[in-house]
């Protein structure tokens, strides 16, 4: 057998040649769930939780918070975790509300998010006791202040700005750039202009700033980039409007080990260095320094997840290429058909085996670009009922599946400490039809 070592320390090998994660057999799991199946690892997420929100009060102190990115993964249970882990949260719909709302979740700490929030949107958050709205642009702060008045309330908010860093990551979650369609820009003196505008209205409280330069930071000084330009801004605006910001969001989560070629971060260390600099930049600039928030999702739940599938056919092409296809695929992970994302994947029941043959891991949808991954190694008697294990998905899988070709979507299985239950059940064939008329 080939010496391996995995991506995570929550997966491993039992006696049986069976792939585990957190300490539970994926095979066993598979048999007795059925697949596909996403596992989540519930105690890996509440240490996640807890790295972020021990360093948020070592390092950047009172009212400083980490918010869970709802995007990543929403579903009642885990607003539960991030209410006992005494997380916020980031959300980006109604639905991503409700779901919270539902959960029981204390949406004071909610912060609310998009670049087009709708009036219904903006009626039913605040009915909902949002304690802030991160607003985009000019056009949603007086919507808001519209809705304000109407109830003779006082909304907070933060102002999304775009400081104009390059985060070197995909350009597809790349959002603090000049020309995103989040946010207003420093650069063009439009963010002066929206707080100068949004400091005038009656029944709006600003708070503070939010900025996001994207996901999957790793050793970059994204952050610190980031902060340099926000606190410069900050200080601009208080000398000019007499304003000092008590909030500065500055969005985003670090990043996680996909395949072996990602590193290794220490998350306390990295909050550390960037209170370090943001206090220096603040003596400098004669600020306060303010409460800091910042909004993991990925670097919370992605590697807390891995998704089962069972191997149907297997199509070898002699001298070109091999495909393995599986009974879920881009309907429950479109990451790879949407941004080439790269995975670790393994033959879950023959962790023991040799892994000659290069594969490409399919999905059964009707679309030639339904694919898991590309030049996957496993097995050569790779076959028919194998399980197929796809490392790393617990982020942006469950929230981004769909029902393409009427499939329906896998249940979501929480593993904590050697136990495991359904968190989110299996749809049904009766369910695809359920809205049906």
């Amino acid at each position: 057998m080939e010496e391996r070592t995995f991506i995570c320390e929550n997966i491993g090998v039992n006696g049986e040649g069976h792939l585990t994660f957190a300490g539970q057999d994926t095979v066993g799991l598979a048999a007795r769930y059925g697949t596909p199946l996403y596992l989540l690892d519930e105690d890996r997420i509440r240490d996640r939780c807890r790295i972020y929100t021990q360093a948020f009060r070592d390092f950047f102190g009172a009212g400083s918070r980490p918010l869970y990115a709802s995007k990543a993964n929403a579903f009642r249970h885990i607003y539960r975790i991030m209410s006992e882990e005494e997380m916020g949260i980031d959300v980006v719909s109604s639905g991503e509300i409700h779901t919270a709302v539902s959960a029981g979740f204390d949406m004071s700490r909610a912060f609310f998010h998009s670049n087009n929030k709708t009036d219904e949107d903006i009626r039913y958050a605040m009915d909902c006791g949002v304690g802030f709205f991160v607003a985009d642009n000019e056009e949603e702060i007086l919507a808001l202040e519209a809705e304000a008045a109407r109830r003779g309330a006082v909304q907070k908010v933060l102002l999304r700005l775009t400081p104009g860093i390059d985060p070197h990551t995909y350009e597809a979650v790349d959002t603090g750039r000049v020309d995103s369609k989040f946010g207003s820009a420093i650069e063009t003196g439009q963010a002066e202009t929206f707080t100068a505008m949004t400091l005038r209205q009656p029944h709006i409280r600003l708070e503070g700033f939010h900025c996001h330069v994207g996901s999957m930071v790793f050793w970059e000084d994204v952050y610190e980039r980031a902060a340099a330009v926000m606190l410069k801004f900050m200080a601009h605006i208080r000398d000019r409007y007499g304003y000092v910001a008590g909030i500065l969001d500055m969005g985003g989560g670090y990043g996680v080990r996909y395949v072996d070629s990602d590193g290794f971060l220490d998350i306390r260390e990295k909050v550390k260095t960037l209170s370090d600099f943001m206090r220096e930049e603040c003596r400098e600039l004669k600020l306060p320094m303010p409460a800091v928030m910042m909004e993991p999702g990925r670097s919370i739940v992605a590697d807390a997840g891995m998704t089962l599938y069972t191997c149907g056919t297997v199509k070898k092409i002699p001298g070109y290429k091999n495909y393995v296809s599986v009974d879920g695929g881009m309907t429950d992970n479109p990451r790879f058909a949407l941004y080439g994302s790269k995975y670790t994947v393994y033959a879950a029941n023959k962790m023991n085996a040799e892994r000659p043959l290069a594969c490409t891991v399919a999905g059964r949808c009707c679309e030639s670009g339904d694919v898991i991954q590309e030049d996957v190694p496993l097995p050569a008697d790779i076959g028919r009922g194998d399980i197929i294990a796809v490392c790393t998905t617990g982020a942006y899988n469950y929230s981004m599946a769909s029902n393409y070709n009427r499939i329906p979507r896998p249940p979501i299985v929480m593993l904590c400490q050697g136990e495991s239950y359904v968190a989110v059940r299996r749809e049904t064939l009766e369910d695809l039809t359920a809205l049906d008329v």
